[in-house]
Formats: structure tokens, C-alpha cells, sequence
């Protein structure tokens, strides 16, 4: 298979290199262009291959310079030369390929399996198409250091999208786990890059690259309060396991999760556990004639992400807590909803070293400058941003404010 594939690549290159030995013009590369999320060294380098972009180019076509007739001999020894070199390099690089996750180069995963949890979403399970790499390890160490995410790829439009792993706990009893190396995304089909991935079948290749540390939680956070839309109860899922499951506190920290989403089927069988509804912000911008039938039974079933949730409840009873939001059952994460846990846990003052609290916001671009403001571009980086939005309003003292 790699020499049919080196053979392949090396007869491109040749062809390649007729051309332009016989029409000698000026050719333009598209790099790859990236959407980095992160203020890391990752952002940095992705934001600086984006910035060397050329927008347009002066340089003129020139004519093919006349020469002697043996200008074909010419052609047919670098053809000749080429196509060696080619076959030498296909093979090297094909030897060479990674095998193991990279922040800055690209990695090959396989599509196990993608299954889906509503009509909106579904968990999509890949591993390295290529054994031999650290993979396990460096997913254990990004998973006990904090929030991260990954990059794919979509290969025809040459741009990229991060995406963020759910938590080993999180293992789909109905999936093909694979091994220890493999990844599981909860991804929308909502977007370019995510229509391409929904599209895909079992056993396509998704090039991604990774870890980009998005938050790094450190032992002195002992409260977090996640408010979250859609998808993006995946950063919320992360932080949980890494503060709970990977630090194990035995103090009385606390998590606790706002999450919103459109439709009652994303979170299907959720029980709020201390608030109730009120007007959707989301409803204010695209109102919803759709309506929830009184006769549905919404306690027998659950989505898998709201069974995740229930799990973690009962495991730490004191320390975690979950209230729903559904936009077309007209109920809304504001003020009211913030202010009424901020407020419970001012009657729980924290003493000690671990007395760090945190307000992390996750979901679309929209539901997070409602709540925080915009993050910003600075000097190519992606940076948090002045605090805007009804956060700003609330004027919160004693927490922190981190926008994914």
C-alpha cells in the first residue's frame, strides 16, 4: 500500500515539474488556514502560518524563454532527476509519519464509530489509524492538567476547527471503545467543519493535532461554576473529571453546571436541581413556534450526556450539581439563575489555600459574549477580552471569569 502510494505521489511531482519547467509562471500556494481558539504556544503558531498568507500577488507571467532544441533533453533529465528525488522523500516521509497526537503537525485518526445521541448531535469515536505512538500518555497528562482541546481538519476547504474530548469516564457502553488511545467527541452538525465530520462513514481518516490547553485548573480551585451551551458542555465534562476525578479533593469543593440548549431532546431526561425557567435569551433573537408535548415521558428516557451527569451526581452528592436550560421551553440563563447560586454560596465563605473560584463560560460565539463579551485578537493571539456582557452587570466580587 505505501508503494503504491509512493509510486502515485512521485508520478504527481513529475508531472508537476513538466509543467512547470515547460511553462515557467508564478504559482501560489494556499496554505492551511486555521481558526485557533487557545492563548498558547499553539495559537501562536497556527496564527502565524494564517498571517503569512500572501492576499494577492503583483508578479506578472512571463513568456516561456525561447531555447535550443535541447531544451526537451533538459526536461526529460530533470523529469528523470525529480521523479528519483520524489520516491525518495514519499518513502521517507512515509517511514516517518506520526503516530502520536502533536500540537503542531497533523495526525491521522480513524472513525470508529459515530453514534448518534439526538437529531442534532453525536458522539464520534476515533483512534490513531497508525499503533505505536505515547497517545495514552498524552491524553492522560492533558486530562490531569485541565481544559484542552483538539484541531481537525477539513481537507477540501483547508480550514480547521477545535473540538473538545469528553473525559475517559465518559466510555460509550454501546460503542467499539477501541483502546486507550482512542477519542470521543460530542459534535453538532451544525458548521462546515462539523457537516464534513457528520458526513463521514466508519473507517475515514480525519486528520487532527492537539493538545491546546485551553484553562489549566489548579489544586488551590475549589468552586467552579460552568455555564455552558450546547456542545460546549464538553469543556464542563473535562474540568468535573479533572478537579474531581483526577485531584480528588477532600474538601468541600464544589461544581456546579448552567447548561442551555435549543431543543429538550439534547437534554433529554435533565432534572434541574435548584432552578426553574425563565425567557430564553436565544428566544429573543430567533423566536420558536415549537412547543414540548405535555404527554412525552421524559423520565424514562435519557440522552446519554444527561445519564453522564445523573452518574456524577451519585458519586459526589455534595460536591456537584446540574440546572437545565431549553430554549424552545422558553427558559433562560440570566441574572436570576447566576445570582441565585452565587448568593447560596456566599453562606458557604471558603478558608484555607483552596479558595480559588471560577465562572467558565463555554458554548457558541453568541451565548458567550451575551454572558462575558467577546474574546479578542491581540498581536495574532486569541485573548480573553474585557469582561462585557450581563456578568459585567452583575459585578460579581471574589470570582474569576474565563471565557472558552
Amino acid at each position: 500500500m505505501l508503494k503504491r502510494k509512493n509510486i502515485k505521489e512521485s508520478v504527481l511531482f513529475c508531472i508537476a515539474i513538466v509543467i512547470l519547467f515547460m511553462f515557467p509562471r508564478p504559482v501560489r500556494l494556499c496554505r492551511f488556514s486555521s481558526i485557533p481558539r487557545q492563548c498558547n504556544v499553539n495559537s501562536q503558531f497556527l496564527s502565524a502560518n494564517r498571517h503569512q498568507r500572501p492576499r494577492n500577488s503583483s508578479t506578472t507571467s512571463q513568456q516561456p524563454p525561447k531555447g535550443p532544441s535541447g531544451k526537451l533533453w533538459l526536461t526529460a533529465a530533470a523529469v528523470a532527476i525529480a521523479a528519483g528525488g520524489a520516491g525518495i522523500y514519499t518513502r521517507s516521509q512515509g517511514d516517518t509519519s506520526s503516530t502520536t497526537l502533536d500540537p503542531v503537525t497533523f495526525t491521522n485518526y480513524e472513525l470508529i464509530s459515530k453514534t448518534p445521541v439526538s437529531s442534532t448531535c453525536s458522539i464520534f469515536n476515533l483512534r490513531p489509524k497508525r499503533e505505536g505512538g505515547i497517545n495514552a500518555e498524552v491524553y492522560q497528562d492533558a486530562f490531569e492538567t485541565g481544559i484542552w482541546s483538539v484541531q481537525f481538519k477539513q481537507p477540501q476547504l483547508q480550514v480547521g476547527r477545535d473540538y473538545t474530548p469528553l473525559p475517559p469516564s465518559m466510555q460509550f457502553s454501546s460503542l467499539d471503545k477501541g483502546n486507550d488511545t482512542s477519542l470521543q467527541f460530542l459534535i453538532r452538525k451544525d458548521g462546515e467543519v462539523s457537516s464534513y465530520l457528520h458526513d463521514l462513514q466508519p473507517g475515514s481518516i480525519v486528520e487532527m493535532r492537539g493538545p491546546q490547553l485551553g484553562l489549566e485548573l489548579t489544586p488551590d480551585v475549589q468552586e467552579i461554576l460552568f455555564i455552558v451551551g450546547g456542545t460546549g458542555i464538553a469543556p464542563a465534562l473535562q474540568g468535573t473529571h479533572t478537579i474531581l476525578k483526577c485531584m480528588r479533593p477532600r474538601d468541600e469543593t464544589r461544581i456546579h453546571i448552567l447548561w442551555a440548549n435549543r431543543r429538550r431532546e439534547d437534554c433529554l431526561g435533565g432534572r434541574s436541581d435548584t432552578v426553574g425557567s425563565q425567557w430564553s435569551w436565544w428566544s429573543k433573537l430567533y423566536p420558536m413556534n415549537k412547543t414540548i408535548d405535555p404527554g412525552e415521558d421524559i423520565e424514562e428516557r435519557r440522552n446519554y450526556v444527561v445519564e453522564q451527569l445523573d452518574e456524577l451526581k451519585r458519586l459526589y452528592p455534595k460536591k456537584f450539581t446540574v440546572d437545565y436550560f431549553v430554549d424552545e421551553e422558553k427558559s433562560l440563563i440570566g441574572k436570576d439563575s447566576i445570582m441565585k447560586y452565587i448568593n447560596s454560596r456566599a453562606q458557604h465563605p471558603l478558608v484555607g489555600p483552596r479558595k480559588k473560584k471560577l465562572i467558565i463560560i463555554s458554548g457558541p460565539d453568541g451565548f458567550v459574549s451575551y454572558l462575558a463579551g467577546p474574546k479578542m485578537w491581540h498581536n495574532g493571539r486569541e485573548v480573553q477580552g474585557p469582561l462585557r456582557g450581563i456578568l459585567k452587570e452583575l459585578n460579581i466580587s471574589g470570582w474569576s471569569v474565563w471565557k472558552l
